[in-house]
């Protein structure tokens, strides 16, 4: 029975060959995402043996890029990308031009014309979500304030691209690029007409999500959920998922993954959102996987022979120039080191936006063929890297805290939020419980203290939120407590309790230390969402930690063993 097999050939060579170099990659304690990438480069076709399907592999690799924002919005309320957005959108601005000025910069040193060279800088600016998400995940700070702001930051990257991806064609001539394509790109438009809709159309999507889809989405997903069918709510929460990006992007011109993020968004505001995320995963996994097979099938390792240097350059303007501006912006803004050093980390890496604006800068003759070569190599060699520089963030932290007086001095700049004001109560500068967080978890702590009038003081990241319960008559310091001077501020030193219910697991062990030095004999609470991470957090930190499913069983265990009593 003849049949195209193109499909079957593409995942079965690429998830096989991902998990064998994956398992390698990880035996030889390297990310398993650069095993990913050296599978998609051993069947892409700059490579001699079998070559799989580039076509399928780049749809494939959407789906995939669908599924992991769907899962990103589940877990990204409005109200979070709404509390970063002070920071998130002029840091992203400011990043993608100073980014764009160094690609830039570079391309007319290799004497490039200018509009090869806005093009180039423009690829070279915007990180890549997917690969954000897993790093971030991997090290259990997507929830974080530090995570939300990393996050928000590269949804307005994003956006800003949406728009880069349909000003192009009309300004492909412009640009020195061929009228003709960009003709049939659909360059007749007046270029104001062209922006204009563009707005509208993201504005109207942005509209309707909010406005019907946080109304009808959640609805839909009880419906289903009442016919007790797990297979049908597993493929209405995969049918939302893939239908809102592809009809957000037929209908309003806004990205696949645009489309799927606002989609998760509003599916959050059901109760099953939770179970939503759990059903998905699985998929978002496998697909995230075809993803990063898909980019190393477009790499051609001979860029790597033929113009070293030039990837070197590259390399340096994505890693080194984009964090180093992120670090500095979002220090200017006053936030804790910790914060600006996670987000540099973030945005060391460029993306799937990055390979479509390269793609579409060759077709409309506004970028050489070449400088596509440069951008995925900086694009595989940075995403290759990125782990790494996330595992270096709180050493770093640590090394310029220790050594450079001006690390210390940005943190310590004055600001009245970053210090108790001098009217608060003494029954809060002694014996008192510091809380670290003020999240879901942390608010419920705070109000259980509250009821049995134990005083307590809250160290939150979250400036906007300090200032709110400032104004509701709480102690609440801002700053980032793996700094000692905010738990400092605190007054750890004189605390019964310290309570870590944030969860950014990266720095605990540095508040603990901190706490443990100021305060030897204080008791010490932290949450945990990992079971390995909670056993060595016990052991090396004599701390109570909790852990969220055995804490969970243990209430359901307890109230099971009451009921079964009363009824004996």
């Amino acid at each position: 029975m003849p049949h195209s097999v193109s499909l079957i050939n593409t995942i079965a060579a690429g998830l096989g060959l991902a998990l064998v170099f994956g398992f390698f990659a990880v035996r030889l304690r390297l990310p398993a995402l650069v095993g990913y990438l050296l599978a998609g480069v051993i069947i892409g076709p700059f490579t001699p043996g079998f070559v799989a399907d580039a076509g399928i592999a780049a749809q494939l690799a959407e789906i995939g890029v669908m599924l992991l924002m769907f899962g990103v919005g589940l877990h990204f309320s409005l109200d979070d990308l709404l509390a970063v957005r002070k920071i998130a959108l002029p840091g992203a601005l400011a990043q993608i031009a100073v980014a764009t000025l160094l690609g830039g910069a570079l391309a007319l040193w290799w004497d490039w014309s200018w509009g090869e060279a806005l093009v180039f800088g423009l690829a070279l600016s915007v990180a890549s979500t997917v690969v954000l998400l897993r790093a971030l995940e991997s090290l259990g700070i997507l929830d974080s304030f530090t995570g939300r702001i990393a996050v928000g930051w590269l949804v307005v990257e994003d956006l800003a691209m949406v728009l880069v991806l349909v000003l192009m064609p009309p300004l492909a001539g412009a640009l020195g690029g061929h009228a003709a394509a960009a003709d049939a790109a659909g360059a007749a438009d007046p270029l104001w007409q062209t922006l204009g809709l563009t707005l509208l159309q993201v504005g109207g999507f942005v509209a309707l999500m909010l406005v019907v889809g946080r109304r009808a989405f959640p609805w839909i997903l009880w419906q289903v959920t009442r016919t007790g069918s797990r297979e049908l709510f597993t493929l209405c929460v995969i049918a939302a998922a893939v239908s809102i990006a592809f009809a957000s992007a037929a209908l309003f011109g806004v990205s696949f993954a645009l489309g799927a993020f606002f989609a998760g968004m509003v599916m959050r505001e059901s109760e099953f959102s939770h179970r939503a995320a759990q059903e998905s995963l699985p998929l978002r996994d496998a697909f995230a996987v075809l993803f990063f097979v898909s980019v190393g099938m477009l790499f051609d390792p001979s860029v790597l022979i033929d113009r070293p240097l030039q990837v070197l350059a590259v390399v340096g303007v994505i890693v080194l120039g984009k964090s180093v501006a992120a670090c500095a912006l979002v220090l200017a803004f006053r936030y804790p080191l910790g914060t600006a050093l996670t987000v540099s980390a973030s945005l060391a890496q460029i993306g799937e936006f990055s390979f479509i604006l390269a793609g579409l800068g060759v077709t409309l003759g506004v970028l050489p063929a070449e400088g596509q070569s440069l951008i995925l190599a900086g694009a595989l060699i940075s995403i290759a890297t990125n782990p790494l520089w996330f595992s270096l963030v709180a050493p770093l932290q640590k090394w310029l805290h220790a050594r450079m007086p001006l690390a210390r001095g940005v943190e310590s700049r004055d600001h009245p939020l970053a210090e108790l004001p001098t009217t608060t109560e003494a029954r809060y500068l002694s014996r008192q419980v510091v809380l670290v967080g003020y999240g879901r978890v942390g608010r419920r702590i705070a109000a259980e203290l509250e009821a049995n009038d134990i005083p307590y003081v809250v160290a939150e990241q979250n400036r906007e939120l300090v200032e709110k319960l400032r104004e509701a008559g709480v102690a609440a310091v801002w700053g980032d407590a793996a700094d000692p001077a905010v738990l400092i501020q605190a007054h750890i030193a004189r605390a019964r309790v310290l309570v870590v219910a944030t969860p950014d697991a990266l720095n605990v062990r540095q508040m603990m230390e901190t706490a443990r030095t100021l305060n030897p004999a204080i008791e010490t609470v932290i949450r945990s969402h990992n079971e390995d991470e909670a056993r060595l957090l016990t052991q090396q930190t004599a701390a109570t930690v909790f852990l969220g499913e055995h804490e969970l069983a243990q209430a359901m265990a307890r109230d099971v063993v009451r009921r079964a009593a009363a009824a004996a």
